[in-house]
C-alpha cells in the first residue's frame, strides 16, 4: 500500500514524488515510456548531451525554483539566443534591434518604432482577435511575414488567422541589442543532463518504467490512497466530454562528422516552403569543444502521427471542454491532476515545478 502513486516521472511527477518522499510519504511512480524525465529526457550520444524531445533550457526568476533543483544537480549558465533562417537569411531571436537593424537598416530605437508604428497604422487593428493581428500589432507586417507567418503556419498546421491571440503574446519584443531570448534571473541547463537530474531528485522511491496505467488501472488504483495522474485529463475520463487537442512532433536525430554544424544552438525556419520548424545543435548547450556534433530537426505534426501529445490547442472551443473536464476533475477527491497534459496548458519547466512544490504542500498541510 503506498500513500501516493504517482502516474508520469516528468518533472511534475518526480516533483510531487521528491517532496511527499522527503516528507515521508511511501510513493510508487510509474512511467509508460521506458525512460524518466518525460520530454526533458536527455541521452548521450558520443558524449554530447542530447535532448531527445526538444530544447529544454531551464529559466525562472523564482529563486525557491532555482535553489530547489540545484539542490540535485548543478547548472550550467546558458543565455538562449535564437536565430530565424529565413530564404538565405539570418535574423537574431528574439525581436531586437539586431533584428530591425538587418532588417530595415536602421540603428535606432527611435526608427524602428517609427516603422514598426507606420506598419500597425496601415493595418488598423486596435483590438487584436487572433495570432495574426496581434502579431502585426507586435511587430508589424515585415517581420510577421518573414519570421512569424510561415513558422506559426507549421507548427499549428493552421492558418494563423485561425489561432487565438494569446499563443503569441509570450513573445519577447525588445528595442535594445539584448540577444537574449528569456528576461529571467536564472538560465541554465544540468549538468550531465535533465535525465541525471530526475534521476536524482527520485532516488529511494519506488518507480516501474514501461507500465501503462490505463492497462492495469483497477490494480494501480487500489495500490495508493491518493492518484497523482500527469497524463491526459481527457484520457483518463475516457474522453466523455470529447477529445482534446493537441499539436505534436516528430524528432529526427542526426550524428553529423563536422566540428560546428550551424554555430548555434537554436536555429529557427520561419519559411513555410521548409518542412522543419527548428535545427537544435546540442553540444551548443553543454561543450562546443566536443569532436563531432548532433543535430536535431524537429517537424510539426498531428497527435495522430505520432500519438504524443505536445502542445495544447487553446481555442474557445478547446478550453470550454477542458473546464467541463476540470469541474468533473474535483469531484474525485483522491486524485490529483498536474502538469502539461492534466491542466492542459502550456508550462514551462519552472511553472510545472512550481505547481508540484504548491501541490506537494498542500497535501502536507492537510
Amino acid at each position: 500500500m503506498y500513500d501516493y502513486l504517482i502516474v508520469g516521472c516528468g518533472l511534475f511527477g518526480a516533483t510531487f514524488a521528491q517532496k511527499m518522499h522527503e516528507a515521508g510519504k511511501k510513493c510508487l511512480i510509474i512511467e509508460r515510456r521506458t525512460h524518466i524525465a518525460g520530454n526533458a529526457y536527455t541521452e548521450s550520444i558520443n558524449q554530447i548531451v542530447v535532448h531527445m524531445y526538444g530544447a529544454h533550457i531551464f529559466h525562472t526568476s523564482d529563486a525557491e525554483i532555482w535553489e530547489y533543483v540545484n539542490r540535485f544537480l548543478p547548472f550550467r549558465r546558458f543565455i538562449n539566443s535564437p536565430l530565424a533562417y529565413y530564404q538565405g537569411e539570418i535574423y537574431n531571436l528574439p525581436f531586437n534591434m539586431n533584428t530591425f537593424s538587418k532588417m530595415w537598416g536602421v540603428t535606432s530605437p527611435k526608427e524602428a518604432r517609427a516603422i514598426i508604428e507606420m506598419q500597425k497604422e496601415q493595418y488598423k487593428v486596435d483590438e487584436p482577435k487572433n495570432l495574426e493581428e496581434q502579431a502585426i500589432n507586435l511587430v508589424g507586417t515585415d517581420i510577421y511575414e518573414k519570421l512569424i507567418k510561415g513558422y506559426t503556419t507549421k507548427q499549428w498546421g493552421m492558418d494563423p488567422k485561425q489561432l487565438p491571440p494569446s499563443i503569441i503574446k509570450r513573445l519577447p519584443v525588445r528595442y535594445t541589442y539584448d540577444n537574449n531570448y528569456f528576461d529571467d534571473t536564472f538560465q541554465g541547463i544540468p549538468q550531465g543532463g535533465y535525465t541525471e537530474l530526475v534521476k536524482q531528485m527520485i532516488q529511494g522511491i519506488d518507480l516501474r518504467l514501461n507500465e501503462d496505467y490505463f492497462a492495469h488501472r483497477d490494480l494501480y488504483d487500489s495500490m495508493a490512497k491518493t492518484v497523482v495522474f500527469t497524463g491526459r485529463i481527457d484520457q483518463y475520463f475516457d474522453f466523455r466530454f470529447g477529445e482534446l487537442d493537441y499539436r505534436s512532433l516528430k524528432f529526427i536525430h542526426e550524428v553529423v562528422d563536422e566540428d560546428n554544424f550551424q554555430g548555434n544552438a537554436v536555429v529557427n525556419y520561419t519559411d513555410v516552403a521548409v518542412p522543419y520548424t527548428r535545427i537544435i545543435e546540442h553540444k551548443f548547450f553543454d561543450d562546443p569543444n566536443l569532436p563531432g556534433t548532433v543535430i536535431t530537426k524537429e517537424y510539426p505534426a498531428l497527435i495522430q502521427e505520432t500519438n504524443e501529445p505536445y502542445y495544447p490547442i487553446t481555442d474557445d472551443k478547446n478550453l470550454e471542454r477542458y473546464e467541463r473536464y476540470r469541474d468533473f476533475a474535483r469531484t474525485k477527491r483522491n486524485v490529483i491532476f498536474g502538469g502539461r497534459l492534466g491542466e492542459y496548458r502550456y508550462y514551462d519547466m519552472h511553472h510545472v515545478i512550481r505547481r508540484a512544490l504548491d501541490c506537494a504542500k498542500n497535501q502536507c498541510a492537510k
